[in-house]
């Protein structure tokens, strides 16, 4: 392998894991502090702001030491003990970060309850029954574009099975090179389409949920904070489709270079620089909008400070794990980071959710 490729796909599969940890914190609802409830005005303290750059620090730190381990290990390996080494790396940052996290959503529980915010305020929980009929997504029909793809890739693939070669790849390295080969079968050629229909119907279930996930709604300022979320949403249901039509042509390339020799060179390129288009505008899309839209400037704060929203602490378990058998709903915004997450009091949510995963899995085995 080429010895500045490497360098390459380890910044491009890292420093974007890095960013996305380190930045989490700011990128959260103003009324929400380390997976804690908080009244609004708290938010910008000064005591705050040192535990949201103390975090930062702390994250980026620890990515920095894992970096200079991981380049001052011996290269000169097989391609697939460098891929362990990087999974591995990731691996680590991301659970010693959640440890970092905890520490600071433990300090947080602490200073909440000795300050005793709460005191003397109204707590109230803001629901807007006109909400769900305003557009909070784009239609689902863009994916008619993906689903249209996908039978042409079929199509096409039965139209020229006769001129497949005898052995198909199914593996590449970080050069593009092919590691893994498969026996000519329908069965064989047939697994890029159907990743990229599997593909098409996750981003069609995301995008719905994006329109049907639980409103939160901020009661200190509800005005605001419904065209916030709402744009929040549009923002985030234009960038699933965006995401799932590139996603399905992607795949698609992938299948046409089965039929044609494409140099493992542009392969790689077109996939690389597909994984930093999606991470970076993800990542833009964190930094410009913020979970709920909180990043989102709209109009001015109008709050008496007497009127805070609903204490929940108690069904988000270490501020991340949503579990309340008496909430109705399946999916809702996550309490700390970007997106959504699931009910884990509902069965038919995390059903659903090991439905995905499991499917993921199994179809590359089955069509390998």
């Amino acid at each position: 392998m080429n010895e500045f490729l490497f360098p390459i796909i380890v910044l491009t599969i890292f420093i974007p894991v890095v960013v996305t940890i380190t930045f989490i914190p700011y990128w959260t609802r103003r009324t929400e502090s380390f997976g804690v409830t908080i009244p609004q005005k708290i938010y910008p303290s000064a005591e705050l702001k040192k535990m949201r750059k103390q975090y930062a620090g702390y994250t980026s730190i620890f990515a920095l030491l894992l970096l200079i381990v991981l380049f001052a290990l011996d290269w000169n390996v097989s391609e697939q003990v460098l891929g362990i080494q990087l999974a591995i790396t990731i691996i680590l940052y991301l659970l010693v970060s959640f440890l970092i996290y905890l520490k600071f959503h433990l300090e947080m529980k602490k200073l909440k309850e000795k300050r005793n915010w709460n005191e003397g305020k109204s707590e109230r929980l803001f629901i807007s029954t006109n909400f769900y009929q305003d557009k909070l997504r784009y239609s689902n029909l863009w994916f008619l574009i993906s689903f249209f793809t996908t039978f042409i890739v079929i199509f096409f693939t039965f139209k020229n099975y006769h001129i497949l070669p005898e052995r198909i790849p199914m593996q590449y390295n970080f050069s593009g090179e092919v590691t893994t080969w498969a026996d000519k079968s329908y069965r064989s050629a047939l697994l890029f389409p159907v990743l990229m229909l599997y593909m098409t119907l996750i981003f069609l279930f995301v995008n719905t949920i994006i329109s049907r996930a639980k409103q939160q709604i901020d009661s200190e300022n509800p005005e605001k904070s419904l065209k916030q979320n709402a744009m929040f949403r549009r923002r985030w249901s234009l960038f699933t489709i965006i995401g799932g039509i590139a996603l399905t042509l992607l795949l698609a390339f992938a299948q046409i270079s089965l039929f044609f020799n494409f140099s493992p060179e542009v392969f790689l390129m077109i996939t690389l620089s597909f994984t930093v288009l999606l991470i970076g505008g993800a990542i833009y899309l964190s930094f410009t909008t913020g979970q709920g839209g909180s990043r989102i400037k709209y109009g001015t704060m109008i709050n008496d400070g007497k009127t805070i929203n609903r204490d929940d602490d108690k069904y988000w378990k270490l501020g991340v794990i949503y579990f309340n058998r008496n909430d109705p709903a399946l999916f809702l915004e996550k309490r700390f980071g970007v997106g959504w997450t699931i009910n884990f009091a509902r069965p038919l949510a995390w059903m659903t959710l090991i439905l995905i995963i499991g499917l993921a899995i199994l179809i590359p085995l089955l069509f390998s």
